[in-house]
């Protein structure tokens, strides 16, 4: 089960201690904080989404900017997709379920949708069991990993982040590698 909570505010106002109770506990997380770069800054578009699909669960969080958002949107829409925002991650998001419905696995759906993708981005992509993080070709966008001293990864656009959290900074991801 993937339980998500989205808002656009100070993170102090909308993480009350009763809204991160109310999420329960897991073994994965994805949080996001950042404004808008080509949408406004409303509820419809803050991040993580989740998405429920025939396989399965997922949320996504994007950092970025697609060039050719207009023409995957098109393309999508043609193909039956109803989107509820204007923001990267659901187009980015709506690509990977469909690549999912014929891959066997979240990673190889990732793969298949970063293809089509064209601009500066990364993603993380959570499913029920894995954390798959993706960095666009030419790494436009920063993206690292961290971990924590009970051995758990983390993923960042930032090595201050990492610092907020206890890890130490393994490594960049590389320019078009995605991470499981």
């Amino acid at each position: 089960v993937i339980h998500g909570y989205n808002d656009s505010g100070l993170v102090n106002d909308i993480f009350t201690r009763e809204v991160l109770n109310s999420l329960g506990s897991g073994n994965m997380a994805l949080g996001h904080v950042r404004y808008g770069t080509q949408t406004d800054g409303g509820r419809e578009n803050a991040q993580p989404i989740t998405i429920t699909h025939i396989k399965g669960n997922m949320a996504l969080c994007n950092n970025g900017s697609l060039t050719n958002r207009a023409e995957l949107r098109r393309e999508l829409e043609m193909c039956g997709l109803i989107f509820q925002s204007d923001s990267d991650a659901e187009l980015i998001a709506g690509l990977i379920v469909r690549e999912r419905l014929n891959a066997p696995s979240i990673e190889q759906a990732v793969h298949a949708a970063t293809s089509k993708l064209k601009g500066g981005y990364t993603m993380l992509v959570m499913s029920p069991t894995k954390l798959v993080a993706a960095r666009d070709p030419h790494g436009f966008r920063p993206l690292c990993i961290g971990k924590t001293d009970d051995g758990s990864y983390v993923f960042a656009s930032e090595t201050c982040a990492l610092d907020s959290v206890g890890a130490v900074f393994v490594r960049d991801v590389l320019p078009g590698e995605i991470v499981v």
